[in-house]
């Protein structure tokens, strides 16, 4: 049986994890701090609790930069799916109130009737309500059926889908000047990496940005598995989420950092009734980002042992980086090279699946098309990997092939040695 310091685990997530980070953790398991306790015994509304969630979000702040006196960071549970959902409840609730407070202003103010500002405001959800959509891989595309599934198509707009310029697959990126965007959307959305289908924006999208005066789209980004690979322009967006599992810490937490203009008291949420009556749903208490921002993540019990986790691993990053998130990111690239490089040298018996310009640095996929069988060539390739300790390369169920996920706990050494691998594989 292989010892844990064997085995290279190049798996989409969950994710493997600093062997130092859990060591700590193991112990933190049994006696955290001379308690007497585990760490996942202790209540979450204790001071050691809130000390963990405090620590995890400052040091989140340090290494991405986030304005804190603008953005708001949370944990949450039910992963990024659930984000799908919380987005567009929260997001359309704004919408709401932005359109609710022009409505009552145009109706005279304080003299306007309920029913009139009603009928008024239903008017402009039934005419002006978008949700626009850019669909670039099986992430996103989730993501745009649960608003159709929550909200109806007619609220929902699919701005741009990568299949119609790939022959029905995902692999590109439409050109932005494709897409159509609505002129007062509630939120776009997009996934900055897709995992399955090894997609990557290579940069924030140009069409989406501030304009000069400051105002512009809102902006929602899921940044489950590239999130603390490289640097981002936080400002640029109304709230970006991941999941932990990727690159922070363990299944069950996920983050969402969110603009606090979008929450109370700027903007404060529709009433269940006004939201009724206007035949929008409503959304679970627990998917309500301004009632676990009032709480401090600390609405319902929240896994601490996981916000501790993502702790260890951002002091982990700031201790290692001191340029931060610069410094993993030039990591990032300098593993992805190596692993492409590689491929790229074999083109008789790889095929990189997505497009050059949008390869994934964080999900690398492609066939192996020796002697021209593809599945016993591929089968092969999984059984020499694994047997030299190089696991977790398996394509995802739905599209097959090879994916090897190049997360930031992926060591310079490993990616070295897949490439290695892959090299000698050609060749063999």
């Amino acid at each position: 049986m292989p010892s844990r310091a064997e085995i290279t685990y190049f798996g989409a997530g969950p994710a493997l994890l600093p062997t130092d980070v859990l060591e700590t953790a193991a112990q933190a398991l049994v006696n955290y701090k001379d308690t007497g306790l585990g760490i996942a015994e202790h209540s979450h509304r204790s001071e050691l609790a809130a000390t963990i969630i405090n620590e995890a979000k400052a040091d989140l702040a340090t290494y991405l930069d986030i304005p804190t006196a603008d953005y708001e960071t949370i944990f949450m549970q039910a992963g990024g799916t659930g984000e799908f959902s919380a987005s567009v409840y929260n997001l359309v609730g704004a919408w709401v109130a932005r359109q609710h407070a022009a409505v009552v202003a145009e109706l005279g103010g304080a003299d306007a009737t309920d029913d009139a500002v009603v009928a008024a405001l239903r008017k402009r959800v039934e005419t002006g309500l978008k949700l626009d959509y850019i669909v670039t891989g099986g992430w996103s595309l989730k993501a745009y059926q649960e608003a159709v599934r929550l909200l109806g198509p007619e609220y929902v707009n699919l701005a741009a889908d990568a299949r119609v310029d790939n022959g029905g697959k995902f692999g590109k990126i439409p050109a932005q000047s494709t897409w159509k965007l609505s002129p007062d959307a509630a939120l776009v959305y997009y996934c900055d990496n897709e995992t399955v289908d090894g997609v990557e924006f290579p940069e924030f999208p140009a069409v989406l940005a501030p304009r000069p005066d400051g105002t512009g789209p809102v902006v929602v980004a899921d940044m489950s598995s590239n999130i603390l690979s490289r640097r981002i322009p936080v400002s640029n967006y109304s709230l970006l989420f991941f999941g932990a599992q990727k690159n922070l810490g363990l299944t069950g937490v996920t983050v969402a950092v969110i603009r606090k203009s979008l929450l109370a008291p700027a903007t404060v949420q529709p009433s269940p009734a006004l939201m009724r009556k206007l035949a929008l749903p409503i959304p679970p208490i627990v998917l309500q980002y301004e009632i676990i921002a009032k709480n401090n993540s600390l609405y319902n019990t929240l896994s601490i042992f996981d916000v501790y986790i993502a702790g260890l691993v951002l002091k982990r990053l700031l201790q290692i980086f001191p340029d931060k998130v610069d410094g993993q990111e030039a990591v990032s690239k300098k593993k992805a090279d190596l692993i492409y490089a590689a491929l790229e040298s074999n083109p008789a018996v790889y095929k990189i699946v997505p497009d050059k310009s949008v390869r994934s640095r964080m999900n690398i996929c492609f066939r192996v098309t020796k002697n021209g069988a593809v599945d016993e060539s591929e089968k092969a390739f999984l059984k020499e990997a694994t047997a030299q300790g190089l696991t977790g390369l398996k394509g995802h169920r739905s599209v097959g092939g090879i994916r090897a996920s190049n997360y930031n706990s992926i060591s310079l050494e490993g990616a070295e040695k897949l490439a290695k691998f892959i090299e000698a594989f050609a060749k063999a």
